[in-house]
């Protein structure tokens, strides 16, 4: 897969183009995008996905409490996976917002991305304050030489329910629903930074994850089963997200204790995969009652990787 992060040049090949956020890349969208693909092959045409970053909402609403599954970098690299030819990554703007929707065809749509097919969604709008919608999309196509295919009712109605529920189960820290309609684990990323050290003192040391992104979405605080690829080495641990509140803590953080692994991760970017939840944070007596809990989660955590692995 090809990635471009700006529209200064053209794609000299005929293409299959479908449009939108696809926050998640979870099996509704995998459904569309396997569709393109396929389409791609079968009619000489390179898959394209035209996606918008920071999502419009941001830009027009100035939303920030809006949270998303992945982050652009995490959909990238699912995306990769995929078997795409093309990811067009169109930084949406304020001055991008105002043009018009013949403008977007053209200038995007023929001139940059060479469409000769553009696989859409029935209600899908576009263009200044998305007044054009699918039927202007095919008159288009009927001037500019391309053809439009259009996603069913049900289709859009299974990717629109998927992106709502995977959204609450994050939100009600149920991973594995999550992943489920996902189609792989949901994953945070972030940079390994120094913590207060309290994990090493209680005999689990850990590494403190900072998520860059706030858009990123946080599942409920808790205990989770994780994994993660470092060095090249599948590694499995226990991860908590919250406050800690037997020890006092103030603020949120997501501390993640590897299993059989010793080496110094401090700066590194990790990748952090969400197997399945553990418990509920919550406050101990004693620090020595919060250490034998979390001797049960580690053979809770355990247990959970042998079955799996079995």
């Amino acid at each position: 897969m090809k990635t471009k992060r700006n529209l200064n040049t053209l794609l000299d090949k005929k293409t299959v183009v479908t449009i939108g956020t696809f926050d998640g890349v979870h099996i509704g969208h995998q459904k569309i995008i396997s569709r393109l693909i396929n389409t791609g092959k079968l009619e000489g045409l390179q898959s394209v996905i035209l996606t918008f970053f920071p999502h419009p909402r941001m830009v027009l609403q100035k939303d920030s409490n809006i949270k998303l599954i992945n982050t652009i970098d995490e959909r990238h690299d699912i995306l990769e996976g995929l078997g795409l030819d093309y990811l067009v990554i169109k930084k949406f703007t304020q001055e991008f917002s105002r043009l018009s929707a013949e403008d977007f065809v053209k200038n995007i749509l023929v001139d940059k991305l060479n469409a000769k097919k553009v696989i859409i969604g029935y209600d899908h709008r576009f263009g200044r304050n998305r007044n054009a919608d699918i039927s202007d999309l095919k008159t288009f196509g009927e001037i500019y030489n391309f053809e439009v295919e259009e996603i069913s009712a049900q289709d859009i109605n299974d990717v629109a329910v998927s992106s709502t529920k995977i959204r609450t189960a994050i939100i009600e820290g149920e991973i594995d629903k999550a992943n489920t309609y996902l189609g792989y684990n949901f994953m945070i990323t972030g940079k390994v930074t120094k913590g207060r050290g309290l994990g090493r003192k209680l005999g689990y040391p850990t590494a403190n994850i900072e998520i860059e992104e706030d858009y990123k979405i946080i599942p409920k605080h808790g205990s989770y089963i994780i994994s993660s690829i470092i060095k090249d080495k599948l590694v499995y641990g226990m991860m908590n997200i919250g406050m800690n509140p037997t020890v006092n803590g103030n603020k949120q953080t997501i501390e993640v204790h590897f299993f059989d692994f010793k080496k110094d991760l401090y700066e590194d970017t990790l990748k952090i995969d969400l197997l399945r939840r553990i418990r509920d944070e919550e406050k101990f007596e004693s620090v020595e009652a919060l250490k034998r809990q979390l001797a049960i989660d580690k053979k809770t955590a355990l247990d959970y990787i042998s079955n799996q692995n079995a």
